[in-house]
């Protein structure tokens, strides 16, 4: 069966082309640098919005339109997932990623839940092994349900910790059996409202706990993905946990648990700790725990996680560059974890919002290629910094200088002057580099 009739494969056309439902920028076999656009980018759809969403907001019920709404609970699931691999197929990407309730309903029981979570499965084993698509990465959902209104690895229930950790034993089994690349933990809940009610020091420490747990039983099983943990400062949450990359690393770090993960950074998220997403995969990077992206973009003039199909092409091709100045994205991705907007209802907005945020990606790495072999950020960064590369800077950098030896070089009372950062010439030459790709 098709869900989605008369949308054929996404072929790419060029930027001549005025086929709306056509790639301008995404060639996914042409080699840059060394590797093809493909491989750079590794793509991914996010199931949870694409296959489950239904534009419902605070204020109003669902608008979108799909080919299986008219199935009930498990028929639907089944649906999902015969639409997952025809729209991956038709839009030529090879990955996806998801919650593992987005893909089954719960049931009355855990045993229930597993025994529909196991019946997907199957098909989704299936079906990539006949378009073969791969999984990036997929994780737990446990934030939904209302047995987690107090957190699930942090809840001040150990019942419902008992249960998470059910949970994602399940899940480690699912990726496995999936051949997922990574798994990612998500802590929706895992955070605080107000620290009048809240043990954090026992809420974290149980956190570390779990996540040490997943890592003796992704041992046990042989399930050798990487381990992502994804920041997010608020929503659900009035503070959360694992804020964002800092945060997040310096947690790891304190439990010993920074051999095990890497992070899987979101634009959005970076948006609402007040960073940008390039800074949060600067952060990631120069401590090695770079692992995956996931791709949208917020709007700036709403505080909260809107999560739209990224089209900034500024931000994109910056943050290709931090992508291509780490070594590439290893064994992650760049996950769409954007959503149509509620009045783009219909199907053939799913594609053309995929095609949106691919075609800017593809631009903008591109521009960064550029940039790499221009050497345009080295070239800036050594003049910049080039009073550290000979006399006393030279001897702070090799960690030969002193508090003493600073005093008596300041004492010689060299003139100090300082020269400009050029910062707007540096953004206009950015933008003549986005724009001549």
């Amino acid at each position: 069966m098709s869900y989605f009739n008369g949308i054929g494969k996404i072929e790419f056309e060029g930027k001549g082309s005025d086929n709306p439902l056509a790639y301008k920028h995404y060639n996914p076999k042409e080699v840059v640098l060394g590797k093809t656009i493909e491989e750079h980018l590794r793509f991914a759809v996010a199931y949870w919005h694409t296959f489950t969403s239904n534009g419902a907001d605070p204020f109003g019920v669902g608008t979108a339109v799909r080919g299986w709404d008219h199935f009930n609970e498990l028929d639907k699931a089944k649906a999902r997932a015969e639409a997952n691999f025809e729209f991956l197929q038709k839009l030529g990407v090879p990955f996806y990623c998801f919650h593992d309730r987005d893909i089954a309903p719960e049931g009355a029981t855990l045993q229930e839940t597993n025994k529909n979570l196991d019946i997907i499965v199957e098909l989704l084993k299936q079906g990539m092994k006949e378009s073969g698509t791969k999984l990036l990465w997929n994780t737990a959902n446990m934030f939904t349900n209302p047995r987690f209104v107090h957190g699930a690895g942090t809840s001040v229930n150990a019942d419902v910790y008992a249960y998470a950790g059910a949970q994602v034993k399940k899940g480690l089994e699912v990726g496995k059996e999936l051949g997922a690349d990574n798994y990612v933990f998500w802590g929706g809940r895992e955070g605080y409202e107000t620290l009048l009610n809240t043990d954090v020091a026992l809420e974290q420490d149980n956190l570390a706990r779990l996540y040490q747990m997943a890592i003796d039983y992704a041992k046990e099983i042989g399930f050798d993905a990487q381990f992502l943990i994804e920041p997010k400062p608020k929503e659900p949450t009035k503070h959360q946990y694992d804020f964002d990359a800092a945060t997040t690393i310096s947690f790891l770090q304190k439990y010993g648990l920074q051999d095990h993960f890497k992070l899987n950074l979101e634009a959005n998220h970076a948006t609402l700790a007040g960073h940008t997403f390039e800074h949060e995969i600067r952060v990631a990077a120069i401590n090695g725990m770079l692992g995956s992206l996931d791709a949208n973009q917020g709007d700036l003039l709403l505080g909260w996680d809107t999560d739209e199909f990224p089209t900034d092409l500024y931000s994109t091709t910056l943050t290709m560059y931090e992508i291509l100045r780490a070594g590439g994205i290893g064994r992650g991705g760049i996950n769409f974890d954007a959503k149509v907007r509620r009045g783009s209802f219909e199907d053939q907005d799913l594609f053309l919002a995929h095609i949106a945020g691919m075609d800017t990606y593809a631009w903008g790495l591109k521009a960064a290629a550029k940039m790499v072999e221009s050497k345009f950020f080295d070239n800036i960064l050594s003049n910049r910094y080039r009073s550290f590369s000979e006399g006393i800077g030279a001897d702070v950098v090799a960690g030969k200088a002193t508090l003493k030896s600073l005093e008596e070089y300041a004492l010689q009372n060299h003139p100090i002057k300082n020269e400009s950062g050029r910062q707007e010439r540096i953004k206009l030459l950015i933008n003549e580099i986005i724009y001549s790709v």
